[in-house]
């Protein structure tokens, strides 16, 4: 239980954007159930992601979703884990090939979206945690069997390759922070 109150403790201290203030209620109302970070609870169940960046914080790495047929960040399910930073990184270390990151525990975005029904399972949401991480420089990628592709990607680029909105607010959270930085 330390880690489910650990999750509830840092989403009330999280400086969520206003697009993300009603996710808030929906996490906490979803971590009251035992199984809220088993695949099997539905409608939804508790996933971990890496925004990961490069040193310099001017790229982002994605993975091309081999079931949803998208460019995402990497992540996945908790499946029982209920420390959310551990399977975010977990999950980038395995889609990506990475293994050393910078890293900061502190929620970075968090999102509710729907997957769509597979033949196996039906259509269900992910409340998605996720976490900055930052890539030590020199290491090479490597695309995993979940992944089509996995790519670095200039800010401006993903701008132009997707419509993913809890990805364009990921993009635009790091711009204001750089910008932030610079004023």
């Amino acid at each position: 239980m330390i880690g489910r109150q650990h999750l509830l403790l840092a989403l009330s201290h999280y400086q969520y954007s206003q697009e993300e203030s009603s996710f808030i209620p929906l996490f906490q109302s979803l971590l009251e159930h035992p199984n809220a970070f088993l695949r099997t609870h539905l409608p939804g169940h508790i996933t971990g992601s890496a925004w990961v960046l490069n040193e310099a914080q001017t790229q982002a790495l994605l993975v091309h979703h081999a079931k949803l047929n998208k460019w995402v960040q990497p992540g996945g399910h908790a499946d029982g884990v209920v420390d959310v930073f551990s399977v975010a990184l977990r999950e980038a270390q395995e889609e990506t090939g990475i293994g050393h990151f910078f890293a900061n525990q502190e929620i970075y975005d968090i999102d509710i979206h729907l997957i769509p029904a597979r033949k196996e399972f039906p259509a269900h949401y992910h409340y998605d945690v996720r976490y900055l991480l930052v890539a030590k420089d020199g290491q090479s990628v490597v695309v995993s069997d979940e992944s089509h592709d996995v790519r670095w990607f200039d800010f401006d680029q993903i701008k132009n390759m997707t419509n993913e909105r809890s990805v364009l607010r990921m993009v635009e959270k790091i711009q204001q922070r750089k910008l932030h930085q610079q004023t």
